[in-house]
């Protein structure tokens, strides 16, 4: 079995030192990968949220599997563009992986659906240029967290 795992971090790390260990496993890439993962799989030069170049890699070397590490591709689509060619690969959707990639819309889907959660301000600005709105006296009581959604 041939494997591509998109990300270059440490959980991509320890995913590839797992699959390494499986005698079924022939080949894997790692895409982009770093320095410690290149003792276990080849990595490619391909950056995780370049969903284009990684079809490309697909398209090229047919790997039977793809696992994806980090949140950045699926949000941007990754496991769309592979269900769509029929290629088998373990990660949601680009509209499901919004759960993780958007805290706000994750929290107003909780909300929505009477799920229970902590409570939360939200701000869809891409800048903050006044003070937050939960630091304003009266607003929410710390301890409080802010948190940045890549979608």
């Amino acid at each position: 079995m041939n494997i591509l795992v998109i990300g270059g971090g440490g959980r991509e790390h320890a995913l590839v030192w797992k699959l390494r260990q499986s005698r079924r496993v022939e080949k894997i890439w790692c895409a982009p990968g770093n320095g410690g993962i290149a003792a276990d799989a080849e990595c490619v030069a391909i950056d995780a949220g370049d969903v284009a170049g990684l079809v490309a890699f697909g398209e090229k070397n047919r790997p039977d599997l793809t696992v994806v590490g980090p949140e950045l591709p699926l949000v941007d689509g990754v496991g769309d563009a592979f269900r769509e060619r029929g290629w088998a690969i373990v990660g949601p959707s680009k509209l499901a992986a919004r759960l993780e990639g958007s805290k706000i819309f994750s929290k107003e889907f909780l909300q929505r659906h009477s799920i229970p959660t902590a409570k939360m301000r939200g701000s869809r600005s891409s800048t903050i240029t006044a003070p937050l709105p939960m630091a304003r006296p009266g607003s929410l009581s710390p301890p409080w967290c802010t948190m940045r959604s890549i979608s």
